[in-house]
């Protein structure tokens, strides 16, 4: 049984653990531990960066085994060949883990105040550079239609954002009666995710957004950094 405690504990660098299960993937060794520090690119984030002893990888998910496995960076030269049952040290590089889990909970308090619109959601992106939270709007809304308008709807996102940002809401995670992990921002926001987060909006910092309207689109693109350690 493998444990995912990068959905436990957001801020954990390290965890002395076990391997699992070794293996190849498209040719490439892999090895599994028991408890996964490593989050691995899906759901619109990326991939963490780690080391698994001295040893480079970066985690995938195999899908004949159903394991969160990691992979050496580059060529395999440095693998040193991990077997079952043998101690291991996972550590991850917890200035990028935060920079995600910033942008990706960034990315859930923009839907949040694009929902408030009366827009749905359609699609989300939550990689540095890239961030985008896209909606479609059920119902015709003849401010976007024009510059002056979309500039007027943008300052309503930036005041709901800050608002929340200001209020430090606290982000949690709870498995609902279906199993889904559900992650909310207060009372403000819940959708199910599988995400890392910081632990309260006044973790953002430098949330900035700009939006476009495209062929029925509404494309809310967003960047935010994780503040100070609290």
């Amino acid at each position: 049984m493998q444990v995912r405690s990068y959905l436990d504990d957001t801020y954990a660098e390290q965890v002395d653990t076990r391997v699992i299960a070794v293996g190849e993937r498209e040719g490439r060794a892999w090895a599994a531990v028991e408890h996964c520090l490593f989050h691995p690119q899906g759901g619109g984030q990326p991939a963490d960066h780690g080391w698994l002893d001295d040893v480079e990888v970066v985690p995938v998910r195999d899908a004949s085994s159903g394991l969160v496995v990691v992979e050496p960076v580059g060529d395999e030269r440095g693998w040193p060949g991990f077997a079952d049952g043998q101690p291991v040290r996972a550590r991850i590089d917890l200035e990028t883990r935060l920079a995600h889990a910033a942008l990706h909970t960034a990315g859930h308090l923009v839907e949040a105040a694009g929902r408030a619109q009366g827009w749905e959601l359609a699609a989300n992106n939550h990689f540095p550079g890239q961030a985008r939270i896209e909606f479609t709007a059920p119902r015709p809304d003849p401010r976007l239609t024009e510059p002056e308008g979309r500039e007027e709807v943008l300052t309503e996102l930036r005041k709901a954002v800050a608002a929340a940002v200001a209020e430090d809401l606290p982000v949690t995670a709870a498995v609902d009666g279906q199993g889904l992990r559900v992650v909310s921002l207060g009372a403000l926001h819940s959708a199910p995710c599988g995400g890392t987060h910081v632990h309260g909006l006044g973790d953002l910092r430098d949330v900035e957004l700009s939006l476009k309207v495209k062929r029925g689109h509404i494309r809310v693109s967003y960047s935010a950094a994780h503040g100070p350690r609290r």
